[in-house]
C-alpha cells in the first residue's frame, strides 16, 4: 500500500504538520493529496482536520442563518467521515512495514494513525494558539501558556508514537485496525436517511 519504505518518526510528522499549516490556506483544494504513499495519507488526514477546523469554527457564527449552519455541520459530517477513512488507511500503511508480532506481543489499546490524528489536532490548537498570542497583552499571557501546555503533550505524545512504532518493529507490541463503521452518513444504516426515523 504504501510508497514509503520505513516508519516515520513523529518529529517528521509533527514537523510536516507544521509546515503544511504554514502553506494552506482555507480555499485549498483536497488535490494537495493526491496519492497513496504513507507521507501523502498522513498529509490528507492532516489536511482534513484542517478542513474540520475551519467548519468547527463556522458552526459556531451567529450572524447567519440556520440553513447556512446546517449546510456547514453537513460539510463537517462528510469531513469527519473523510478523516477517519484516512486514519485506518495510515494504519494499513504502517502496519505492511511492520513485521508480524511475537506471541508473547502486547495489544497496544490506540493505533499509531489515531495517534497521528491526535499529533494534527496538537498541530492545529498551537497554530490557532500562537495566532491569537499576538493580540492584547492579556489574552497573549493566556495564549502563551497553553501553548507551553500543548507543546508538551504534543512532545509527549510523539514520544509515545516512537515508543510504539519501534516496539512493534520489534515485535513486542502491536496494534490492530479499528474500523469506525460511522453509520450515520450511511442512508442503509441510518433511519432518518432512510425515511425510518
Amino acid at each position: 500500500m504504501s510508497e514509503d519504505k520505513q516508519l516515520p518518526a513523529a518529529a517528521d510528522v509533527a514537523a510536516g504538520h507544521d509546515r503544511a499549516l504554514e502553506t494552506w490556506d482555507h480555499a485549498a483544494s483536497e488535490a494537495a493529496a493526491g496519492s497513496d504513499g504513507l507521507t501523502e495519507l498522513i498529509a490528507s488526514q492532516h489536511f482534513c482536520n484542517f478542513k474540520l477546523w475551519a467548519f468547527e469554527d463556522e458552526a459556531r457564527r451567529t450572524d447567519v442563518d440556520d440553513a447556512h449552519i446546517a449546510a456547514v455541520k453537513r460539510a463537517i459530517d462528510e469531513w469527519n467521515q473523510r478523516r477517519n477513512d484516512l486514519i485506518e488507511a495510515v494504519d494499513q500503511g504502517l502496519l505492511a512495514l511492520l513485521p508480524r508480532p511475537a506471541d508473547s506481543a502486547v495489544q497496544h489499546s490506540e493505533t499509531a494513525g489515531m495517534m497521528i490524528d491526535r499529533l494534527s489536532i496538537l498541530a492545529l490548537k498551537i497554530g490557532n494558539m500562537t495566532a491569537l498570542s499576538d493580540g492584547d497583552d492579556e489574552v497573549a499571557r493566556e495564549c502563551a501558556g497553553k501553548l507551553e501546555v500543548l507543546r508538551q503533550q504534543r512532545g509527549d505524545l510523539a514520544v509515545c508514537l516512537d515508543a510504539l512504532l519501534a516496539d512493534c518493529r520489534a515485535g513486542r507490541r502491536y496494534f490492530k485496525i479499528y474500523r469506525q463503521f460511522k453509520a450515520y452518513n450511511d442512508p442503509r444504516l441510518n433511519p432518518y436517511l432512510s425515511g425510518r426515523g
